[in-house]
């Protein structure tokens, strides 16, 4: 059964409920133990960077989450889940994060007649294959609130791009480690076939 990653904030519920509208039944969970043994894992994320790093810091998941992600577990992260992945991000200074990937992310710059942060719907460029992207087309809706966007020092793991005042990586992955910037649980169908895809990629401890 899917673990979502409870650590004191994110979309939690409305990423239970879309498992659950898919057809997937999901727990929500801060117990390490019970997260180790999920088959999938989805770590959510609102907030600040460094805020979060310390929620999870202080709940005892950091070294949990780089357990499963090592592990073979599907993973996935969203929206700030995906930037919790790399080590620093601009929001934070001085703020270290999981690390799993190397880079950092930083400010969406600013651009005349847009608004940061970037809220709303915005079509995804596809960049290479995916599991997450089965049947999803290119330049598909999908629904973005963030501020920050990722720079990986491997841009090998990117799979999508969005458009806004920069060309911005917003989805990568990386063996069983999936993650996206925007909110697939708030994205109607498009979201949820990324949801249902994710949930029925396999992996191997």
């Amino acid at each position: 059964m899917p673990v979502i990653i409870n650590y004191g904030a994110g979309n939690l519920l409305s990423v239970k409920k879309a498992c659950e509208f898919i057809g997937e039944s999901a727990v929500i969970s801060c117990d390490p133990d019970e997260i180790l043994a999920a088959d999938k894992v989805i770590l959510p994320g609102v907030g600040a960077f460094g805020d979060c790093m310390s929620a999870l810091s202080q709940a005892n998941l950091v070294d949990t989450i780089r357990k499963v992600t090592a592990s073979g577990t599907p993973f996935l992260g969203i929206c700030l889940g995906l930037q919790l992945l790399f080590e620093a991000s601009e929001e934070s200074p001085g703020a270290s994060g999981l690390g799993i990937f190397k880079g950092r992310c930083v400010k969406i710059p600013k651009a005349e007649g847009l608004k940061i942060p970037h809220i709303g719907w915005n079509s995804l460029s596809l960049s290479q294959h995916s599991p997450l992207f089965e049947g999803v087309d290119d330049g598909a809706y999908v629904y973005f609130v963030h501020s920050y966007y990722m720079q990986p020092e491997d841009p090998s793991i990117v799979t999508a791009f969005c458009n806004y005042s920069a060309q911005m990586p917003v989805a990568l992955s990386c063996g069983n480690v999936h993650a996206v910037q925007f909110h697939p649980e708030k994205s109607g169908n498009t979201g949820l076939k990324i949801l249902k895809n994710f949930l029925n990629t396999e992996g191997g401890k």
